[in-house]
């Protein structure tokens, strides 16, 4: 049997958010500019990082079909329980573009100029489902398997957890350093980037 087509389906409406995004102009990640408001975002790679070539390809020429990473960015209210209660957003999504940008720029291995990034204000109640159906449609490398790219400094007394697969690849970001090292090299971690993406 075949069941009829519910355009208030939790997926439905998950799909239509992120197809809204998909659908937004891509932006150089390293001159966005400020804006209020809270939303999901993609961000793309297009430079000539070796792993990365079989990303890097299909986001060059204007084409932008393969992000690097998507996140999202909540008002600070909506973690406290309060999402959907009309908290006042602020910058919080330009904030968390920005602190992406911070985190390629210092990166010894990463041109920001290779960045793009495609971003939409959400009402809060639909931001994480949005981000949930992007994430499960494009497994992105920085979310699915190099992880710890959207990580901030754990602060004084937390170093002693393991520093990041994403900063041992791309070190640079000072906080990382005094995380506790991986047994993985970066040597290591970019050949196992390249059989991952060659097999997806």
């Amino acid at each position: 049997m075949i069941s009829p087509y519910n355009p208030l389906d939790k997926s439905n409406l998950g799909k239509s958010v992120a197809d809204a995004m998909l659908l937004q102009e891509a932006a150089p990640l390293e001159s966005v500019s400020s804006f209020n408001g809270a939303g999901i975002y993609a961000i793309y790679y297009a430079g000539d990082f070796a792993p990365y070539s079989a990303i890097a390809e299909r986001n060059r020429e204007g084409k932008f079909e393969a992000p690097i990473y998507v996140g999202k960015a909540i008002p600070a209210g909506a973690r406290k329980g309060n999402v959907g209660l009309d908290v006042p957003t602020g910058p919080v999504l330009t904030k968390r573009l920005k602190e992406h940008a911070d985190s390629i720029n210092i990166a010894s291995n990463l041109d920001l100029a290779d960045f793009w990034c495609r971003y939409l204000v959400v009402d809060d109640i639909w931001i994480p489902l949005g981000e949930s159906l992007l994430i499960a449609r494009y497994s992105p490398i920085w979310n699915k398997y190099i992880d710890g790219f959207g990580n901030h400094d754990p602060g004084k007394g937390r170093y002693q957890q393991l520093r990041s697969l994403w900063d041992v690849l791309h070190p640079g970001r000072p906080w990382a350093e005094k995380c506790q090292g991986r047994k993985e090299t970066q040597e290591q971690i970019a050949e196992d980037v390249r059989a991952y993406l060659s097999n997806i």
